[in-house]
């Protein structure tokens, strides 16, 4: 479909539509069974324009699966949840469960990874305070169907129905001046000042989980990612630096493109901020 927002906006990439079915696009890009792969850059594939999709033995990372509404897959990552509370925190080095797991993975994981299972990413202060602000808080999924699908908004249908009442999110890739039209354009029909949130979670889980949640509202908001250090890495090459997400649910992303015409997108402000 055509988005007015996405023509207002002058997005440099699609927007993305994550759905959930039990069958994959012809032609998806899927990454192989069990093999390391980050999700975000199967949405970059569809912010490009192509399919792509992941499943129970194909999401690529741990948070991927968790993230992307497949089960708690914390609790497969390696030693289990304990051992994944200190890689998000201070690191393995000294856990003897940690030691140990980190031990039988020697030759078998990357280096890269390694690294950090026993040093940590350093992200949240102690293992304890990632279970309790971290594992309590997420609101984990388990879909009832195989398949996350990516695809580019200008391939789905306004009409298409949902498998089995799960919801649609739209995810817009935005550089600084985009983030902050979508901020105001998310509060401009509203009654409320804070219908933008920005959790900590990781960049998949910002486009997958958190806007399941707000789907589920009767008000829902809009969810801000790309704070994730480890997302910004992997997509910087793929989409480009300095770049966010914005992420709403179906129904609030109809509002939003029911609200361009007559807004400030039309107004000599914004065309000043963009140049023209």
């Amino acid at each position: 479909m055509e988005s007015a927002l996405s023509s207002a906006l002058q997005l440099l990439h699609q927007p993305v539509v994550l759905s959930w079915s039990d069958t994959a696009p012809d032609g998806a890009i899927q990454f192989g069974k069990g093999k390391f792969g980050c999700v975000m850059n199967l949405f970059a594939a569809a912010a490009k324009g192509k399919a792509a999709v992941c499943d129970r033995e194909t999401f690529g990372c741990f948070g991927g699966g968790t993230g992307m509404g497949l089960g708690d897959q914390y609790q497969n990552f390696p030693g289990g949840a304990d051992c994944f509370c200190h890689f998000l925190s201070s690191g393995n080095q000294g856990f003897p469960r940690g030691e140990g797991v980190a031990s039988h993975m020697q030759g078998k994981a990357p280096d890269h990874f390694l690294s950090e299972f026993m040093k940590g990413e350093r992200y949240v202060k102690t293992p304890e305070l990632v279970g309790k602000k971290f594992l309590q808080e997420l609101p984990l999924a388990d879909v009832p169907v195989r398949y996350a699908v990516f695809r580019p908004l200008s391939g789905v249908a306004a009409e298409d129905d949902q498998e089995r009442g799960l919801p649609r999110i739209v995810t817009f890739v935005v550089d600084p001046d985009q983030l902050s039209a979508l901020v105001i354009l998310a509060n401009y029909g509203r009654e409320t000042l804070d219908n933008v949130t920005i959790p900590f979670v990781a960049g998949c889980q910002a486009l997958g989980l958190m806007p399941m949640k707000e789907a589920a509202s009767q008000t829902p908001r809009a969810v801000v990612g790309l704070v994730d250090l480890s997302a910004r890495v992997n997509t910087r090459t793929s989409l480009g630096a300095g770049l966010f997400t914005f992420s709403v649910p179906w129904a609030m992303f109809e509002e939003m493109e029911g609200n361009v015409p007559g807004s400030f997108l039309e107004r000599d402000t914004w065309r000043e901020l963009r140049g023209h």
